[in-house]
């Protein structure tokens, strides 16, 4: 069955989704921020088959959040690094772990404690303002339409009352 594709959608969310939201696509990144890079590691970790890494890997190089980067001329062997791009979902996936550890772990606890290096505390992520760094929670954040948003969408937007201008 072919999905829906959503990278069209005047929804960054529906976008983001449409890259990363398969089962695997955000477990390979999360293994390239635990510092994996080769292709038999990320399958020997994953568990899962070499095509459907091999599908993975290539998707998330063509979107530019990793670089394939040969480190052996015989045979031909890559690395998959991190790029700009890929490191900057970090916190999306820190932000998806805080909540599995409010809702999903187990009864002993999370599985994966963060440890911020620079204050030697650990820690898990949390959302905050830009502005005055307070926690954004749901109820207290509106949404107005941006700059990107289709013109011709516009006016059935603002007519459901969700957004403002």
């Amino acid at each position: 069955m072919k999905r829906t594709t959503f990278a069209t959608w005047p929804c960054s969310v529906a976008r983001t989704v449409d890259l990363i939201g398969d089962w695997w696509t955000p477990l390979v990144l999360r293994e390239a921020y635990y510092g994996t890079t080769r292709f038999d590691d990320f399958e020997r970790v994953l568990g899962l088959s070499r095509n459907v890494l091999t599908q993975r890997l290539t998707r998330l190089t063509e979107e530019g959040m990793l670089d394939r980067v040969r480190y052996q001329d015989r045979p031909p062997r890559y690395e998959y690094r991190l790029t700009d791009k890929g490191r900057d979902f970090f916190p999306v996936l820190l932000a998806v772990m805080r909540w599995g550890d409010r809702w999903v772990a187990p009864e002993a606890g999370p599985p994966v404690v963060l440890h911020h290096d620079d204050c030697d505390h650990d820690t898990h992520a949390e959302v905050v303002c830009a502005h005055c760094r307070e926690p954004l929670r749901h109820g207290e954040v509106s949404s107005q339409l941006g700059p990107g948003f289709p013109d011709r969408h516009r006016e059935s937007a603002l007519a459901t009352g969700r957004f403002t201008t």
